[in-house]
């Protein structure tokens, strides 16, 4: 299966700009025989929407949502977008759809609420970790801080998942100068295909944002009227630049293909059920996995349940 990853600049809360943007870079991926077109996480409104969350969101049955599926119509598109339930809750999304039908929209279950992050703020978690099936393998998507958690991309290796769609927003600076985004993502990317012996299709974004207005005042100083010096004082406001670096990884942790840092980029790849099978032979490291037994500990830790079966 051909795959593609499209590591785009989206215009902050410009749905329609962003929605143009991607619609053409479906339909560029069709004609060049790619089979799943992935883009990054909330692709269709930029990330620091702040309080203008409600303003960018669109609904399952909009016309946005309906142009992407009615686009997909010979391939397969995993795109990011705030997406408003018919209760009116709010979801950092991704909308799934195949061959022109929509399957579902994953909805982020971990979502950050420290530093620059304050998606808890506005959002609403996600409740399930849904699998979709194509061109005989099956597929986990999965968004940003979800891969931070292990429990949850465990969550989609129990449903026999083959492929993991991570999308994400990751931007230098967001966790401190101690941090290295960059470094991390890399390590995870490449961890979760090596112990799962699943291929991983990883995409984030570039660009620049400003997050809001700090507390701090920048000062300039400018000569007077007089002559003397002046000083005026400025919020100061804080840029993040997403970094890019978008990956395809394979079962046994290599990697197939990697975008440029801090531009945008398309690149593609090929992954095959025949190398997920060599894996699988080769290094059956979930062969001996058993979910019941995960399920009676989670039962004993959470609601001090014993197992009848243990015998000190």
């Amino acid at each position: 299966m051909k795959v593609a990853i499209f590591q785009t600049n989206p215009i902050l809360l410009d749905v329609q700009g962003n929605l143009d943007d991607v619609l053409q870079k479906i339909d560029q991926a069709k004609q060049k025989g790619v089979q799943l077109i992935v883009f990054p996480e909330l692709a269709l409104t930029g990330y620091f929407v702040g309080q203008r969350y409600h303003e960018v969101a669109l609904r399952m049955d909009s016309r946005e949502i309906g142009q992407i599926v009615t686009a997909t119509r010979g391939a397969a598109a995993v795109v990011g977008f705030i997406e408003e339930s018919n209760s009116m809750n709010f979801y950092n999304s991704a909308l799934v759809a195949v061959d022109g039908k929509l399957l579902y929209a994953y909805r982020k279950l971990n979502l950050p609420n420290y530093g620059v992050f304050e998606e808890r703020k506005y959002f609403s978690t996600g409740k399930q970790v849904p699998v979709f099936r194509l061109d005989d393998m099956n597929f986990s998507v999965f968004i940003c801080n979800d891969l931070w958690h292990p429990s949850i991309p465990y969550l989609g290796v129990t449903q026999k998942a083959d492929v993991f769609i991570t999308i994400f927003n990751s931007s230098q600076g967001s966790m401190g100068t101690e941090f290295s985004n960059i470094e991390s993502w890399g390590i995870i990317n490449k961890f979760y295909s090596r112990v799962f012996g699943i291929y991983n299709i990883c995409a984030n974004r570039v660009g620049e944002e400003v997050w809001k207005e700090s507390d701090s005042m920048l000062a300039t100083e400018h000569p007077s009227e007089n002559g003397a010096l002046c000083k005026t004082y400025e919020e100061e406001k804080m840029r993040f630049k997403f970094w890019g670096g978008s990956e395809i990884i394979n079962p046994f942790g290599q990697q197939i293909a990697k975008a440029a840092l801090h531009k945008e980029d398309a690149i593609y790849g090929e992954i095959s059920r025949d190398l997920l099978r060599q894996k699988r032979i080769l290094l059956p490291y979930l062969r001996e996995d058993d979910p019941y037994f995960t399920h009676r500990e989670l039962q004993r830790i959470l609601y001090g349940k014993k197992n009848k079966d243990f015998v000190l």
